[in-house]
């Protein structure tokens, strides 16, 4: 008999952005003639930039060409690639890492879920609080944690992002050795800044714990003390993984291409106390389950680093910044308490009246048809927060803005 992983019926309802979905769906059915505008799900608006989609292109000749086509490729990602990557984002920085110390994958998402099969099932797991739920959620189907109580999973240690911290997490009370960091933060849009950043890589130096370091957001940085890598920590590159990707900063989201970072240096302990090279068992693990993503798509993916790419996804970049900004001055001119949206494109606002995350969730919808993310959706320091994102196109997201500050509380 077949017997299934039972830490699955531990996961709460269905996934938060498909239980947005099938609401929106139920309103639109019943209300035809309404338009709604979306500024939930983080999906880019903005299409690819001309200098990818001509490196498209051409790659897709090369595919079609006996000389110039390619079968698979290494798990790994391209050098072309891979040394792109390295000297733009991290060379430039004096940061000094190599080449084989880089992975392209197909995303963020899908290597942050699959990168904790490395460690152990008995590891302690520290997570912030509102937080994206793939940290938490495939941790619950690793087993890392107990049942799910009054809004938390046992055996998660759990770091609260608040208002009265500047939604930036304490170092934990107690132990922790695996700790899921976001900066700049889904969902709250706040950035921790280099002193904020150092406490924690010291800490985990201390107590030989490893941060998983979610970064997908860089490229919205506009203040000069937030890092743009967590290598720009002294000590880091012996403790810390970092995850980047190209849907957010290049429109990649249809596309799939990302990159994780693990450093020679971090290093994992089997049971007698031995140490292993996580680069290596990384390596492993991409080597037996992935096939590496596609040759068109990393070309695409390196033309983002061209002179001509970088001119024009900054120009994309720049556009959602804007939108950003035209939601938090809506939010304020209504009397709306709003966070971030200035080293990222999520804004992070506070309920009006104290209302609960869906009440608000059912108010945007049902009297201004505009789509957001319920705060109590990452976690339970969320509830009575909503969160709103820039992706949206400038007419829409005006729109939108309009609409939110014309309600009435």
């Amino acid at each position: 008999m077949a017997q299934l992983n039972e830490n699955y019926l531990k996961l709460q309802g269905s996934y938060l952005f498909s239980t947005i979905a099938k609401r929106v769906a139920a309103f639109k059915e019943q209300n035809p003639g309404k338009s709604v505008i979306s500024l939930g799900i983080g999906d880019v608006s903005r299409p690819l930039v001309p200098a990818v989609v001509e490196a498209l292109k051409k790659a897709c000749d090369e595919m079609g060409n006996i000389n110039t086509f390619r079968g698979y490729g290494p798990e790994q990602g391209y050098a072309f690639l891979r040394e792109a990557i390295l000297q733009h984002d991290y060379l430039s920085r004096c940061i000094k890492l190599s080449a084989d110390e880089i992975f392209v994958s197909d995303g963020a998402k899908s290597d942050v879920a699959n990168f904790q099969e490395l460690f152990s099932p008995l590891e302690t797991v520290a997570l912030q609080n509102p937080v994206y739920p793939v940290y938490l959620d495939t941790n619950v189907m690793a087993g890392r944690t107990e049942e799910f109580s009054n809004g938390r999973y046992g055996g998660v240690v759990y770091l609260p992002c608040t208002e009265g911290n500047n939604f930036t997490p304490a170092l934990p009370d107690k132990p922790a050795d695996l700790v899921y960091l976001c900066s700049p933060n889904n969902p709250t849009g706040t950035a921790m800044t280099r002193a904020e950043l150092k406490k924690w890589v010291d800490w985990a130096i201390e107590n030989h714990s490893i941060i998983l370091y979610d970064s997908a957001y860089e490229a919205y940085i506009t203040q000069a003390d937030v890092p743009h890598s967590i290598y720009e920590i002294p000590g880091a590159e012996k403790v810390a993984v970092e995850f980047r990707s190209f849907s957010k900063t290049a429109g990649f989201t249809g596309t799939r291409c990302a990159y994780t970072v693990v450093p020679k240096g971090v290093e994992i302990f089997d049971a007698n106390g031995s140490a292993h090279p996580l680069n290596a068992l990384w390596l492993r693990r991409q080597t037996t389950k992935f096939n590496g993503v596609p040759y068109i798509v990393q070309r695409g993916a390196e033309a983002v680093f061209s002179s001509d790419g970088q001119a024009q996804i900054k120009e994309v970049i720049s556009g959602y910044q804007a939108n950003a900004r035209v939601i938090l001055n809506a939010l304020k001119g209504a009397g709306i308490q709003a966070f971030g949206g200035i080293n990222a494109p999520y804004i992070w606002l506070k309920n009006p009246n104290g209302l609960d995350s869906w009440t608000f969730f059912d108010k945007l919808l049902q009297e201004a048809q505009v789509v957001g993310t319920p705060g109590i959706g990452f976690g339970s320091c969320g509830e009575g927060y909503f969160r709103l994102t820039a992706f949206n196109t400038p007419e829409l997201t005006k729109q939108a803005a309009d609409r939110v500050s014309a309600l009435k509380f």
